[in-house]
């Protein structure tokens, strides 16, 4: 096992072990960075359960020649487990009312909102059940009463979806949208609050697929296209 493996927590293993098919490889070097797997057709996988912000120097450097698939699972149902605080406690299992969907990789999206305009670069959103494990940390009395995440655990893969393009982030909003619209448009076509939907245009202003056209009050209307429509 390498280094790399031995600091993988085990949902980060869990959704590598997917993308270990025949003829695949885990851990390669390339250049100054190590791939989470090589697949047979020599497509690089990299798994990422948070902080796109902090790939941007390895993506960069690995895209220039080589195809790479961004991996990111984001869990539907969770379950949340706290560890006993004594020995002879054991351990609570809930059901988490939070529920994740495909939009909130747009969480993660925002830090490179203009890497799916590269041709090597998909993104493939993984929709899970999750374990998330916490333990009491009497010194983070103040956030969540003490309660710390220590694990995640996979569980079950309920459904992918792939990016290959900045224009398939439409699908995010599958709702109609009138030919110039707001962020508040935006929300009612993808069904989700309105930051979502301020961050979804944002990857699609950055990424050329809408433009401002105007403002509505206080609100920016845009566009699909490029502003020579206007």
């Amino acid at each position: 096992m390498s280094i790399g493996t031995l600091n993988e927590g085990p949902l980060h293993q869990a959704v590598k072990a997917l993308y270990l098919e025949e003829g695949a490889t885990e851990e390669v070097t390339i250049g100054s960075f190590v791939a989470d797997v090589v697949a047979a057709d020599d497509t690089l996988v990299e798994v990422q359960t948070a902080g796109f912000g902090s790939m941007k120097r390895k993506l960069a450097a690995l895209l220039e020649e080589h195809r790479v698939v961004l991996v990111h699972p984001i869990a539907a149902v969770r379950y949340i487990v706290k560890l006993p605080t004594e020995q002879d406690q054991p351990a609570t299992r809930r059901r988490s009312p939070k529920r994740g969907t495909v939009s909130h990789v747009l969480d993660e999206l925002v830090s490179i909102p203009t890497l799916l305009c590269h041709p090597n670069f998909e993104l493939e959103v993984l929709m899970i059940e999750e374990e998330e494990l916490r333990a009491f940390d009497p010194k983070r009395v103040r956030r969540r009463s003490g309660w710390r995440v220590v694990q995640r655990r996979l569980q079950e893969v309920l459904g992918r979806e792939r990016f290959t393009s900045p224009a398939d982030l439409f699908r995010l909003a599958p709702g109609d949208l009138p030919e110039e619209f707001t962020t508040a448009d935006l929300a009612a076509a993808m069904d989700e609050p309105r930051w979502l939907a301020q961050k979804l245009a944002y990857c699609l202003r950055e990424s050329g697929e809408i433009t401002i056209c105007g403002k509505q009050g206080n609100a920016l209307r845009y566009q699909r296209g490029a502003a020579s429509m206007n």
